[in-house]
């Protein structure tokens, strides 16, 4: 797990391919002309607030191990910090494909983790308060891909995953005042941005209509309604070790 800081400085050891991706991702948010949508996201890679991570193929397992380090360390990074998670790019698979990816990792990171959910969170996903957790953090969880080309903010040269722990809104988005100009900002950042138009599924957390869920994996411009992808069902207590195998003080 690196920060943005290291990675530009040369610290780190890259392979091209996470060079490429990295490259990539902090042209699109350090972008004066076209600016990123997501406002939190800008402000938090500006002040080296981000964790970043690679992988050839992104496994509950190996996600799992970095993800524990990130929640019982995230609060120590800033009050803007996200987890972003790349993948080695391979063949462009269809939007519905990479949906499948995505919520069966959220299914198995689920079965992995040793603590149980986040008593302040319904299990329930048709529950405007439900939220993803694991590590017993309440986690907002988007998903980037290839196939997406309609819907730009969505999109990445691999598969990638931006997870952001809830409670980095906490003093974001705690008055109704704060939360209907934060959404204002980002709806008008975003409409020129993406060639599709805004997704009905974007919401604000809380609100009686809205579901997280549904803004997760956002496909590319249909706003087609789907099932609930995620099934959380009794686990089994986990007997697999989480701990990271060389951990590292940032």
């Amino acid at each position: 797990m690196y920060t943005a800081s290291e990675i530009n400085d040369g610290e780190v050891s890259l392979k091209k391919w996470e060079k490429v991706l990295f490259s990539d991702f902090d042209a699109t948010l350090k972008n004066k002309d076209r600016p990123f949508p997501c406002i939190f996201g800008v402000n938090g890679y500006k002040r080296d607030m981000l964790r970043f991570s690679f992988y050839e193929n992104i496994t509950a397992l190996n996600l799992a191990k970095d993800l524990v380090h990130y929640c019982e360390n995230y609060k120590s990074y800033g009050k803007q910090t996200s987890f972003v998670v790349f993948e080695q790019p391979k063949e462009i698979k269809t939007i519905e494909e990479y949906r499948n990816k995505f919520w069966n990792l959220l299914n198995d990171l689920s079965k992995l983790d040793n603590k149980p959910w986040s008593k302040v969170l319904p299990e329930n996903l048709d529950d405007p308060a439900w939220e993803f957790c694991f590590h017993g953090e309440p986690m907002f969880i988007v998903c980037n891909t290839p196939a997406h080309v309609n819907r730009l903010s969505r999109r990445s040269p691999g598969f990638m995953l931006t997870i952001q722990p809830r409670w980095v809104f906490d003093d974001l988005l705690d008055t109704e005042i704060k939360a209907n100009n934060a959404f204002s900002t980002v709806t008008k950042r975003l409409e020129p941005y993406d060639i599709a138009s805004k997704s009905p599924f974007l919401g604000k957390y809380g609100d009686a209509h809205n579901r997280e869920y549904t803004q997760y994996f956002l496909d590319d411009g249909e706003d087609k309604k789907l099932s609930c992808p995620f099934h959380k069902m009794e686990r089994e207590e986990s007997n697999v070790n989480l701990e990271p195998e060389h951990e590292k003080v940032i």
